[in-house]
């Protein structure tokens, strides 16, 4: 399952990374900071998001 959880992971991550950055900028955040830190929440959000979805494959 650790597995199958890193490798969903590896596509949830930066998706979710990708929407957050999208998100920041289209609220008018256009400061380095807060976009990486909109990508890294993302990015966070991905391990619980990828651990639900293996979880419910198997």
């Amino acid at each position: 399952m650790t597995r199958l959880i890193l490798i969903l992971h590896m596509m949830i991550g930066p998706t979710l990374a990708g929407v957050g950055v999208v998100i920041a900028l289209v609220s008018g955040v256009a400061g380095l900071w807060p976009l990486l830190g909109a990508a890294g929440a993302g990015w966070i959000i991905g391990w619980p998001a990828a651990i639900v979805v293996a979880r419910r494959m198997q």
